[in-house]
């Protein structure tokens, strides 16, 4: 078996990996990225972003042109309960700043691996991680044809998702306490008489549905479903489930979603479970990104938009660490926990109601009739403002007091 020794290996291609590798190869760094999907092909995976993550994007280099090729702009969120209560989240668009998008994944991970290439990364497709010694920094990965290799890195970092290698092997990678959910997600053909505007977050029994516009004359669709689907998953499959809950949701005005009953552009793909928690991102010679350093809520996730902000805190960690900072890696882990903590319990809040109906069609009410607490909402599910906003107990009060 062939040994390579490099200074920074990447498992996963994604965002979160991409990002990385382009940040640490400009800054003059050795980097090896292993990608185990060929080409690319549709996944499970977020589309919907607020603002926020379009800045990350520009901050990582794209321009306009890039960005417009990439992201559909999105008015807003319009949230819909079982008992017919909507508010719509603007993510700050109609106080002037910039709207929501809906990302063509398809566009946006090849970029990001393009933009990774062009910073000087070693970017290698189709090669797959089979063991992962994290604290030897070692790694046997099979590439094209058959070829093993044993990578030999100063620092590992897990960019691999949900069921992260490196996660499970440095044996910090729990279930999550929601509960098993599982995540269907594809794409249907818009309406070029009425196309799709706003983004839409409807709620079922025991699940909820989102539905994003993107780019290319289709709607994303993602459906999030809890324990009580099982059963009904497993006798009539994926597909069918997908399309009868798909078919039942009713249009809104300007958007006579036409889409419901188009056939899919692509496979219905799922992710089963649809979270994952860690008890730690950093050890002493590795490091967890994007959806590998923990996952709890589609409904607020902004997924895209934390994996690009992982990249760069993760980035500028192992930056310290190679200049002989042994700290670096400590620094990471404390970093991420200021940066998203209170946005996790904000949506362990959330899920709490969402797990009570009443109490999410209480709150649901309120938010549609109250548009300051409405607009707090809005930006702190955006990562635009600090999401300890939501958790004061004055908005809070002003958000459920009769």
């Amino acid at each position: 078996m062939t040994v390579e020794g490099v200074e920074i290996t990447i498992i996963g291609g994604g965002p979160s990996g991409s990002a990385l590798a382009a940040r640490l190869a400009r800054a003059g760094r050795e980097v090896v990225l292993v990608e185990r999907m060929p080409t690319w092909r549709w996944r499970a995976g977020g589309v919907f972003a607020s603002p926020a993550a379009v800045a990350a994007l520009r901050r990582l280099g794209l321009d306009g042109p890039s960005l417009g090729r990439i992201a559909r702009p999105i008015p807003a969120m319009r949230v819909e309960t079982r008992a017919g209560t909507t508010f719509r989240l603007t993510y700050g668009a109609d106080a002037g700043g910039e709207p929501a998008v809906g990302f063509d994944r398809s566009q946006l991970d090849p970029l990001l691996l393009d933009l990774a290439r062009a910073a000087g990364a070693d970017v290698r497709p189709g090669w797959t991680a089979l063991g992962v010694d994290p604290g030897a920094g070692r790694i046997e990965v099979r590439g094209p044809g058959g070829t093993e290799v044993t990578v030999k890195a100063r620092v590992i970092v897990g960019a691999d998702g949900l069921r992260s290698i490196v996660a499970r092997s440095a044996g910090v990678s729990r279930a999550s306490r929601l509960g098993p959910r599982l995540g269907l997600t594809y794409h249907l053909p818009d309406s070029d008489q009425a196309p799709a505007r706003d983004a839409r977050m409807r709620l079922i029994d025991d699940g909820y549905v989102g539905i994003a516009p993107v780019p290319g004359g289709r709607v994303n669709i993602g459906i999030v479903l809890g324990r009580s689907w099982q059963a009904r998953v497993a006798l009539d499959g994926a597909t069918s489930i997908a399309e009868s809950i798909v078919h039942e949701i009713p249009p809104t005005a300007g958007d006579r979603a036409a889409w419901r009953d188009g056939r899919p552009s692509d496979a219905i793909v799922g992710a089963w479970p649809l979270a994952q928690r860690v008890t730690r991102r950093a050890g002493a010679r590795w490091l967890l990104v994007g959806d590998a350093a923990g996952f709890l809520d589609p409904f607020t996730g902004e997924g895209i938009h934390r994996a690009l902000v992982s990249a760069e805190l993760a980035a500028a960690a192992i930056g310290a660490f190679t200049r002989g900072n042994r700290q670096a890696f400590g620094a990471y882990e404390r970093s991420m926990q200021r940066r998203f903590l209170a946005k996790d319990l904000v949506s362990w809040i959330v899920q709490g109601f969402l797990a009570r109906p009443a109490a999410f069609e209480y709150a649901a009410r309120r938010l549609a009739a109250r548009p300051g607490p409405r607009s707090t909402m809005s930006l702190v599910m955006g990562d635009l403002v600090g999401a300890g906003r939501a958790l004061d107990p004055r908005y809070l009060a002003a958000l459920l007091a009769p």
